[in-house]
């Protein structure tokens, strides 16, 4: 923290008559400077370094927002809703100031759960950025950036899964059945509907290889690793790409054996010839 602090004195000063010159007669005053007259506080103050006052980079929505919440007593409300209220700018560029003071560190937002099993979101005030020591007894946690009213921070896109050559409606209805009941076997394996409907692509491309629905199931479920599954879809993405069997050989039909036609005696010459119905061979039909 800066030692020196020129917003105030370090003991009271008191005026005498005869020399209570103003400061903007001295030689080394520049003019129209600011001038500052100050009283020193005893009471209800907050000391404020200039690395703050004076930051070249916030904005002086964040600077403000960053001294008014160093003055609030321990355990005060202030998210965006809160300081909305409080301060005429709005949610939008109340968030914004608030992620500039994180990005600088004056402040810290922590997710903790409590004892009931709620998750909070703990803001610790820094007044000194870089001492990343604990606040109240509480270690400090990664931090988690506001994403502003009404928004989550985007996530990371699923990894890319088989496609199947002919995506049959009844092909990818089998396949979201499968995923949906992957909950059963594994409680890990619940999955939302985004994620089924990324997955079924890659579930249908296996199942177009020959393999029946139990044996895709087993693929996606042997050797679950023991600890939890953070993002169980990515799991299932990498397992449904990186293991995808390979198409079974192609296989040409065979014809059927021709039908031998029983013998006939010919009607016209009684030679042996073979034809479904009884009558005239090749011969005696082309001499009528």
């Amino acid at each position: 923290m800066d030692t020196q602090n020129p917003s105030a004195h370090p003991r009271a000063q008191s005026r005498i008559a005869g020399k209570n010159h103003h400061r903007a007669t001295q030689p080394h005053a520049r003019p129209g400077g600011v001038i500052h007259d100050n009283t020193r506080h005893t009471t209800r103050f907050t000391v404020i370094g200039n690395h703050l006052a004076q930051h070249p980079e916030l904005s002086g929505l964040a600077i403000g927002l960053a001294v008014y919440i160093q003055s609030l007593p321990t355990g005060a409300r202030v998210d965006i809703k809160t300081l909305a209220a409080r301060f005429p700018e709005g949610p939008t560029r109340i968030a914004g100031a608030l992620r500039e003071l994180e990005t600088h560190g004056y402040l810290r937002r922590n997710r903790e759960r409590t004892p009931g099993g709620r998750i909070v979101t703990r803001t610790i005030s820094c007044n000194q950025p870089g001492d990343h020591g604990t606040a109240a007894g509480t270690p400090r946690s990664p931090v988690v950036r506001p994403a502003g009213p009404g928004k989550r921070p985007p996530r990371k896109l699923l990894p890319t899964v088989p496609r199947p050559a002919y995506p049959s409606p009844t092909l990818l209805r089998t396949a979201t059945e499968l995923l949906a009941g992957l909950r059963r076997h594994d409680p890990r394996l619940l999955l939302s509907t985004t994620d089924a409907e990324h997955l079924a692509p890659g579930v249908a491309a296996w199942l177009e290889r020959d393999l029946t629905a139990d044996a895709v199931r087993r693929a996606l479920t042997v050797d679950l690793p023991p600890e939890d599954l953070r993002r169980p879809a990515a799991l299932l993405a990498h397992r449904l790409a990186a293991q995808l069997p390979p198409p079974p050989p192609f296989r040409v039909p065979a014809s059927p054996p021709a039908a031998r036609q029983p013998l006939r005696n010919c009607e016209g010459c009684d030679r042996a010839f073979r034809s479904p119905v009884p009558g005239r061979c090749r011969d005696c039909r082309s001499d009528l």
